[in-house]
């Protein structure tokens, strides 16, 4: 529209049942729009919802351990702390110590470190391993491509499981090792 008095502006949008909008009020001359202004904040407001909603939220899970933890237990507890990294998730990790275990507190560092390396191929140890009061925490974080890589990971292993089905199931005949011949035993003379 061009340079426009603001008196002709204001006539131009109430004959057009539309407001007059300061875009930029910093400007020589400041620059307006005609526009309607509820429509203008109503989409803006669903443009931040919506950024909202595809930003990725952290979610930090912990995993609490004992120093004397037995080699079946710590099994199952590594296996919740992969699970937890393949989903993308943070892992804080807890050592705690109870009476006489606070003066030995080597044994925790020890364990987190065997847990670190045992979970390396999924994260790293973003918060290295320390001392608060009666428990030891590290917080674990998995690498960038974790997720992409276990979904292609899942997807060839349940590849493989259709091409087995598919397979016949009572072998292939000409596949199959021949047996050994057997050495006729000597008689003693």
């Amino acid at each position: 529209m061009g340079i426009v008095r603001v008196e002709d502006a204001l006539r131009v949008a109430q004959e057009a049942d539309l407001d007059l909008v300061e875009v930029a009020p910093d400007a020589r001359p400041p620059v307006c729009k005609i526009m309607d202004y509820g429509k203008f904040k109503y989409e803006t407001a669903q443009k931040a919802r919506e950024s909202r909603k595809n930003q990725q939220q952290t979610v930090i899970k912990e995993q609490k351990l004992r120093p004397k933890i037995d080699d079946h237990d710590y099994a199952t507890k590594r296996g919740h702390v992969m699970r937890f990294l393949e989903a993308g998730s943070k892992v804080k990790v807890t050592i705690m110590f109870r009476g006489r275990e606070q003066s030995r507190p080597e044994l925790g560092f020890r364990l987190l470190q065997r847990l670190a390396s045992d979970v390396a191929d999924l994260g790293f140890v973003e918060t290295s391993a320390k001392q608060d009061g009666r428990n030891m925490t590290m917080v674990l974080a998995p690498h960038k491509g974790a997720k992409t890589r276990v979904k292609a990971q899942t997807a060839a292993q349940q590849n493989a499981a259709g091409q087995r089905s598919t397979a016949p199931a009572g072998g292939d005949a000409a596949a199959a090792p021949a047996p050994a011949p057997q050495a006729e035993a000597a008689s003693p003379q």
